[in-house]
């Protein structure tokens, strides 16, 4: 007959670890306590999102250049931001993107470079030619360019006292300011609407008149100012595809002002044309049910919660369609509530899982304190994993839910066999829960973890992978 402590055998230092932590159960009470706690507040403030945050090396350039064609804004723009930004180090590739008025250039780093750095080298390169750009571009728009960049709601508005420029101009205005007042949120843009311009019809007589023609006229009014899009000018029953600029308060003044001729002459711009105010000719169209709708997307921040933003989002949207009774925004798509369903279906699916473990410890060991040893193991295993997922800055997303579910499989597995050889332990030998726990403990302890860190060993070069799949996965 053995007396005294059992004796330590082949599980080591993991033994003398479990060893210590079965005879001095108020300590790991404690630390698990602890950990659990630490476990509930780090998963009330971590973010749930469809897929994890991606750093991805690239900066695109926006340049706006109003009513230049795809040739000119290639010659006049593209080529200078293009040999730009070519020499800075890292550069893998360079492309551009061109439509009628908008330039888009996007420059592709090779990975591993600090994005942020790179996106502050493209705004000074770009920066150091903005002299040599037409003088009527608008300020290039540099940015990273974000995994995230997709709408995460979609709403139209609906006003019927007002007119298609005016609600247009309220979402510009109004609801872009109450939604980029809300935490987490990085854009709106309007889809749809249209925008308020002054046209500029000349009068091919009265020009010839004067002597003078519509080019000059033209010339003259972007030098006169350059502050507002001024319209299109339409000759002789054709639009000649140019813009002129007009700093002028109302289309009184712009039809009034005196324009200085080469000659020396000086004339009114209504002696030549009829200056009215109208709207641009739309660029996009948004419809909703066959009807033609002003609609805007909401876009969320990188490193914010896809859920907490379209609740703010809303939020604020509600605030501002009591304040303006006549207006009506009405939620059309929302991607976050689908990552909310997925979540609460994973979650579901833990718990099913963990109870169905809990059933098969019953069935096979028949042993109630066995089975609720194997119920409380469970959850004090894996809430923790919440408080060092908050500290590294991840979120309860796809690839992090998958992580989870597989990590309970490996618990109860591990939870199993343990208890099934204190079990063992005691029904052979007839040894008290004490003795019985500590030697099947040290008996198969090793041999636990090993298992254990086999299944780890697969999985960690995952962690190392280098490119976008390595992001994705780390």
């Amino acid at each position: 007959m053995s007396t005294g402590a059992p004796k330590t055998g082949s599980g080591g230092a993991l033994g003398g670890i479990s060893s210590w932590s079965i005879r001095n159960p108020i300590p790991t009470i404690v630390l698990f306590l602890a950990l659990t706690l630490g476990g509930l507040a780090g998963y009330a403030r971590l973010k749930q999102n469809n897929t994890p945050d991606m750093d991805l090396p690239a900066v695109s350039v926006t340049i706006t250049y109003a009513g230049a064609s795809p040739a000119e804004l290639e010659t006049q723009v593209a080529r200078e931001v293009e040999d730009a930004v070519a020499g800075l180090g890292n550069v893998k590739h360079v492309d551009s993107t061109l439509t009628e008025g908008q330039a888009t250039i996007r420059i592709e780093f090779n990975m591993g470079i600090d994005v942020d750095r790179a996106t502050e080298d493209v705004r000074n390169a770009v920066s150091r030619v903005r002299a040599n750009l037409p003088a009527s571009v608008e300020d290039p728009v540099v940015q990273r360019v974000d995994a995230t960049d997709s709408a995460i709601l979609t709403y139209v508005v609906d006003a019927p006292a007002m007119a298609p420029d005016a609600l247009s101009w309220f979402v510009d205005n109004d609801v872009a300011r109450a939604v980029l007042a809300a935490s987490g949120v990085s854009k709106i843009e309007r889809s749809g609407g249209v925008e308020a311009e002054v046209r500029v019809h000349l009068d091919p007589d009265r020009l010839f008149s004067y002597g003078v023609s519509a080019t000059e006229i033209s010339q003259k009014l972007k030098t006169w100012s350059t502050d507002q899009p001024g319209g299109r000018v339409t000759l002789s029953g054709g639009e000649q595809s140019i813009r002129t600029l007009s700093s002028a308060a109302r289309v009184e003044d712009l039809a009034n002002a005196r324009i200085a001729l080469d000659d020396g002459r000086t004339l009114r711009l209504s002696d030549v044309a009829r200056v009215e105010k109208s709207w641009a000719e739309p660029r996009q169209r948004a419809r909703l049910d066959g009807k033609e709708v002003v609609g805007f997307s909401v876009y969320r921040s990188v490193g914010s919660s896809e859920v907490a933003v379209a609740h703010t989002a809303r939020a604020a949207l509600k605030a501002l369609e009591a304040a303006h009774p006549d207006v009506t925004i009405r939620e059309v798509t929302s991607s976050t509530d689908w990552v909310e369903e997925g979540f609460e279906a994973a979650i579901e699916a833990l718990w099913i899982g963990a109870l169905l473990s809990v059933a098969v410890v019953w069935l096979f060991l028949r042993d109630t304190r066995a089975t609720l040893i194997s119920a409380a193991a469970l959850p004090l295993s894996l809430i923790p994993t919440f408080a060092v997922m908050h500290l590294l800055n991840q979120t309860l997303n796809n690839i992090t839910l998958l992580a989870i579910a597989l990590v309970v499989g490996i618990l109860v597995d591990d939870a199993i066999v343990e208890i099934e050889n204190i079990v063992r332990h005691k029904r052979l030998s007839g040894k008290g829960a004490y003795e019985a726990a500590m030697e099947a403990a040290d008996e198969i302890g090793l041999a636990v973890v090993a298992t254990t860190f086999s299944i780890v060993a697969v999985f960690g070069p995952v962690a190392f992978m280098g490119g976008i799949p390595g992001q994705f996965f780390r």
